[in-house]
């Protein structure tokens, strides 16, 4: 492995070396073009495996095997909707991951990866509320917005039967209580492998009050 994937990998992500190879690749994708358009914060460059890459990789463990459609809103620099394009083209190669983006320069730098790693993916450059509904299997989203906003969004953007996957951190309780107030689901809490302090929502059943 590339001494770009920094420490040794956590037992959990059990990924083969060809799966691998391209999250190194991508990661160096980011940090060539992080200078220019500020894919992360500079601080966390050089956490960039611990913080982005295996703190989106452990989504992939809560994918229904049966998901066909995955919609990551607010993509940025990928994380995790390049991330899980990656693992699933082994692990779950019938997923197909949209990727929506607003800001033209990052939809741009997720094109080119999606091009130069063949990935089963796609980029809509649009602002979420001007997105056509999705009737996605699977939504995520990562430091986007408020629990009662991804609600709004899951509402719009899930199948029926559809699964949404929301990274937390410390006020989550809080923003489970907010939204309730406005929507009714059912909800799974999971600790994040990768952060102490985080937690991964799994919502299904989204509905307005």
């Amino acid at each position: 492995m590339s001494e770009q994937a920094g420490k040794t990998p956590p037992e959990w992500l059990d990924v083969s070396r060809e799966t691998m190879e391209l999250l190194v690749a991508f990661v160096g994708l980011v940090l060539k073009w992080n200078p220019a358009i500020n894919l992360i914060s500079r601080k966390s460059v050089t956490e960039i495996w611990e913080r982005h890459v295996y703190d989106s990789a452990q989504l992939l463990a809560l994918i229904p095997t049966n998901a066909v459609r995955l919609v990551d809103l607010g993509s940025g620099a990928g994380f995790p909707g390049v991330i899980l394009a990656i693992m699933a083209r082994e692990a779950l190669p019938k997923l197909r991951v949209t990727l929506v983006e607003a800001d033209k320069r990052k939809a741009v730098f997720l094109s080119e990866v999606l091009c130069l790693l063949t990935l089963n993916a796609d980029v809509v450059s649009s602002r979420i509320e001007d997105l056509p509904q999705q009737c996605a299997d699977v939504l995520t989203a990562r430091a986007l917005a408020p629990l009662a906003k991804l609600c709004e969004y899951a509402d719009r953007h899930l199948g029926p039967s559809g699964t949404a996957l929301f990274s937390k951190g410390a006020r989550v309780m809080e923003e489970i209580a907010e939204a309730r107030l406005v929507w009714s689901f059912d909800v799974v809490k999971r600790r994040s492998k990768s952060e102490s302090d985080a937690i991964i929502l799994s919502l299904t059943n989204v509905r307005h009050v």
